[in-house]
């Protein structure tokens, strides 16, 4: 209501405005127009949240590359223990005489 007040002027030379629908709603006051500094400022603004969403982006691409450089060498290990576990297995099938040598078949149970 006091934002529809003459400025310097007492409540008793003009009383408020009370801007109301048909349906008997209050009516938000007009926004005020936003001048030259508030739109310099909402750009400046604008290019600040663009900035931040690409160092965002960058620091999440920073921490994924950190975690995958902390798993890479796990499943390197990982790999190796299974190519010698594999490796031994067919060593020891071929040494008794199980299988000749290129012939190796994987066989899966399942319950």
């Amino acid at each position: 209501m006091d934002t529809h007040r003459r400025p310097g002027a007492p409540f008793r030379d003009s009383p408020p405005i009370l801007d109301m629908t048909p349906e008997g709603e209050f009516r938000d006051p007009s926004p005020r127009r936003a001048g030259p500094l508030d739109r310099i400022l909402g750009q400046i603004g604008g290019a600040a949240l663009v900035v931040a969403l690409i160092a965002g982006g960058l620091l999440l691409a920073a921490v994924a590359v950190f975690l995958f450089s902390l798993l890479l060498p796990i499943a390197i290990g990982a790999g190796l223990v299974a190519f010698a576990s594999i490796w031994w297995r067919l060593r020891r099938l071929r040494r008794a005489g199980g299988a000749p040598p290129g012939a190796v078949r994987f066989v899966v149970l399942r319950r």
